[in-house]
């Protein structure tokens, strides 16, 4: 059953349209990720499902209730429906616990109280609560700002890429405990993001979004094997034009590379990843190059390899 459903929205400004007839219905407790590239309407979709910005069409619910947009309340903005920006708004001369309270000024003493500390404990703030924001790194001021938003315990949270500014190795673990608090407390997620790692880290659940247009939806497995389009395969990996056959395509890791063949290519670059060998590979009709792993790391550049591939692996795509 539908929880939070956004209705047909649309969005228009002066020189384009953001979004075109977006639809989406999460039930309680459901995480999802929008992942698109910049401009693709991501932003503007958040804004208007937090009722901070006015659609040009379409209706926002929160079970039973519409979410009015800035021109229909007086107030913007709902506490059941938190929004988490890329930069971390916080109060620069206010402590950490005082910036968590913030949002409980007119709650109960007791209940603010607990409830501070309880999100101090959960994200590992309790010894930096009389700390200023600057005196904190980015994924500790992250950190404060999602315990934030959460003191007021929404029932929707939408994430507008806050894990923009976090090196990989913070991001990714807070990413892991924030899934793990998201999950424990049943709150429903929407979360925007231009990488597919950060997005997959979170949930499985993946909606792509392309200027304004909803592209395909699914899990990883539905999206990596089965892209609709070059845009969605992309996402996933780079993709090789395969000469001769219009709008079909091979990953570089479904390319196994031999010694004799009929695709005939010669190495021109190598790169070290962690897993196997990056090449480069320019065929020898055509001139094209393509990008092939290497998991034995048994070629060089200038070596002469033949390239092969299993035609159930190809993709077919448009757009």
């Amino acid at each position: 059953m539908s929880y939070f459903s956004l209705r047909k929205l649309t969005k228009a400004y002066a020189s384009q349209t953001a979004l075109h007839e977006f639809s989406l219905d999460l039930g309680k407790g459901e995480m999802i990720a929008v992942v698109g590239e910049s401009g693709s309407g991501k932003s503007s979709l958040l804004r208007i499902a937090a009722g901070l910005l006015t659609q040009s069409s379409g209706e926002v619910w929160l079970g039973d209730t519409r979410i009015l947009n800035p021109k229909e309340k007086l107030v913007a903005g709902y506490d059941e429906i938190k929004l988490i920006h890329q930069d971390y708004q916080l109060s620069p001369s206010t402590t950490i616990e005082e910036n968590i309270a913030r949002p409980l000024l007119l709650f109960d003493p007791g209940y603010r109280k607990a409830r501070v500390e309880k999100l101090l404990m959960q994200f590992g703030l309790d010894r930096y609560r009389d700390r200023l924001p600057r005196n904190l790194s980015g994924g500790q001021q992250q950190k404060v700002a999602i315990a934030q938003a959460l003191a007021v315990e929404p029932e929707v949270l939408l994430l507008d890429e806050p894990f923009s500014h976090l090196d990989t190795i913070q991001k990714h673990r807070l990413i892991f405990e924030l899934k793990e608090l998201l999950q424990e407390s049943g709150t429903t997620v929407i979360f925007v993001t231009h990488d597919l790692d950060d997005a997959l880290r979170l949930t499985d659940t993946i909606l792509i979004l392309q200027k304004g247009k909803v592209v395909q939806k699914g899990n990883s497995r539905e999206l990596c094997l089965h892209p609709k389009t070059r845009y969605v395969a992309r996402l996933f990996s780079p993709i090789n034009l395969i000469p001769g056959r219009f709008d079909s395509y091979i990953r570089p890791a479904d390319v196994r590379l031999r010694t004799k063949g009929e695709l005939l290519g010669h190495v021109v670059d190598q790169r070290f990843l962690v897993h196997y060998n990056s090449l480069l590979v320019r065929l020898k009709d055509g001139g094209d190059v393509w990008e092939v792993d290497d998991p034995f790391r048994k070629y060089q550049v200038g070596d002469r390899v033949y390239l092969h591939f299993d035609e159930e692996k190809v993709l077919v795509l448009k757009g």
